[in-house]
């Protein structure tokens, strides 16, 4: 039989008496080399590029663990295999400490060590194969779905799916399948969008219709207050529901966490959807109310966000929630959040903590100006790569672990999500309007409707008014919008970054996690 499933070094000073295992891992399609010692173990792995050592604990001269400690120096990342006569947990604390794969008890059987060899080394290939058996029968599954009539529910489940789908490949990217899946996520987005179209405007109107923004702080935050217990809004500005995925084995030693969503509101950009979750007020009230925010984004100034403490405290007040002690925090740089965690202690005594948080937002609008940022991350793999390991290495960590330890219920949700952005549409606009690439709002505003959703009546969309003749259009799927006059600079800075304001899942349907900690 061909020898290709592996080369394999076996280190044992009884490896005489090895010659049945090692036939059948031959006649299996190994190829097995022998070394009687550690020593000559050493100097074969040194010499020749094997895939897996089969390792003897109890040998004269170097033992297991001395000859596993020099065979990591020569090749840290080699698979080991260790084997011996004591089951004593010592040594089996070294051994996994040593980084062995797999701890054998002697006397082992020639199936054993087949199942242990094939285990270690074609654990990858089994698991990418069991995945793409499953993503195909999925596949079929999702796209029959497709053409059912799907409530908002069925979509989130929906997204969830693919979202899982895309963590896989993450891990198992020689399956060739993750262009087949991203093609798959555009189709759903474009039914998404016909969803969304079709709905939109009546949940505007109607009290009978999904989570929005708006309904963040009554649906999440009130009943945990009323209850005496406190808790901590975080909002981490931008984040897509795959991203927190990828964080959530950060998060789940530390917490219980139920997942639910919300849908953001259009335009999937801060002074709508974030601004929402703070007063609580879709946004042609809110600027009503709030005269100062309409004026700000009336000019379309750099600062969108500064009023979001007091919408807060308002909010609460309305619920007759007043008397409740709370803190507001917006953090965009590391110093300020590494000041935050050191003065952790100070806030622990509020009822409720409100923290805004900016980074994953700052990389996806950075992405697009830095050259290293485009190469760390060119795509949404290398996008949720990076927010795991922010989280993983950064302050945030930290506090989250102290509020899981006193008692916080942490509520963590975002205003929108990102897509990458491909197609570049021309659009027809006055000076005079706003500057966004995947929404904006001014007058005699106009667009192919296949690309955009053009509304002339902000009202019906609870959307506020600025100026005579006003419109919106807020884009679809991966559409970004330029101007004649500027389309080669616009191209070369905005396609295949990532931004938001337009209509697609990993905009608008947000995750919200409740974290209860188990401190």
């Amino acid at each position: 039989m061909q020898n290709s499933r592996g080369h394999i070094l076996w280190i044992d000073d009884e490896i005489h008496h090895l010659k049945p295992h090692i036939l059948f891992l031959e006649d299996k399609g190994y190829k097995l080399s022998q070394a009687a010692n550690g020593q000559d173990g050493i100097a074969l792995s040194e010499q020749n590029n094997y895939d897996l050592i089969l390792l003897d604990q109890s040998m004269p001269g170097l033992d297991g663990l001395e000859t596993l400690a020099e065979l990591k120096k020569n090749r840290s990342s080699l698979p080991v295999i260790m084997i011996t006569k004591t089951e004593d947990e010592w040594l089996m604390d070294e051994a996994i400490t040593g980084q062995v794969e797999q701890f054998l008890i002697k006397p082992v059987n020639p199936s054993q060590i087949f199942m242990a060899c094939k285990q270690t080394l074609e654990k990858i290939k089994l698991h990418e194969q069991k995945a793409i058996s499953d993503y195909l029968k999925e596949f079929q599954e999702i796209e029959a779905q497709l053409s059912n009539e799907l409530n908002v529910d069925d979509w989130w489940r929906l997204y969830d799916r693919l979202t899982d789908w895309q963590i896989k490949f993450d891990h198992y990217k020689d399956t060739g399948l993750g262009s087949i899946l991203k093609e798959q996520i555009q189709t759903c987005n474009r039914e998404f969008i016909n969803f969304i179209e079709s709905n939109y405007e009546s949940w505007m109107q109607s009290n009978d219709r999904p989570t929005l923004s708006v309904d963040i702080v009554p649906k999440y935050i009130k009943p945990i207050l009323d209850k005496g217990e406190k808790v901590c809004l975080l909002v981490v500005d931008c984040m897509r529901h795959d991203h927190f995925k990828s964080m959530m084995t950060l998060l789940e030693p530390f917490f219980n966490i139920k997942l639910d969503y919300k849908l953001s509101l259009l335009p999937t950009a801060t002074p709508y959807s974030r601004n929402a979750i703070f007063c609580g007020l879709f946004p042609d009230d809110m600027v009503k109310k709030y005269p100062k925010q309409g004026d700000d984004m009336k000019n379309d100034s750099t600062s969108l966000n500064q009023h979001e403490k007091q919408f807060l405290i308002d909010q609460l007040k309305k619920m007759d929630l007043g008397d409740k002690r709370v803190h507001y925090h917006k953090i965009w740089a590391v110093e300020e959040g590494n000041k935050f965690n050191n003065r952790i202690k100070d806030y622990l005594q509020q009822d409720i903590l409100a923290l805004v948080v900016n980074f994953v937002d700052i990389l996806a609008h950075k992405s697009s100006q830095m050259d290293v940022l485009k190469e760390m991350v060119p795509d949404e793999s290398g996008y949720r790569t990076a927010v795991r390991s922010w989280l993983n290495h950064s302050w945030l960590l930290q506090v989250l672990k102290k509020l899981s330890e006193n008692n916080f219920t942490v509520i963590l949700t975002s205003d929108h999500g990102s897509i990458r952005v491909q197609r570049d549409v021309m659009v027809a606009a006055d000076r005079e309007a706003s500057s966004g690439v995947r929404y904006k709002y001014g007058r005699n505003l106009n667009t192919k409707e296949k690309n955009a959703i053009v509304i002339k009546e902000p009202e019906k969309f609870r959307l506020p008014v600025f100026g005579p003749q006003p419109s919106y259009i807020i884009a679809k799927d991966d559409v970004y919008f330029i101007y004649p006059n500027q389309a080669h600079k616009y191209q070369s800075k905005f396609k295949n970054s990532f931004q938001h304001g337009g209509i697609s899942m990993e905009e608008m349907m947000v995750p919200v996690a409740i974290m209860k900690g188990r401190g």
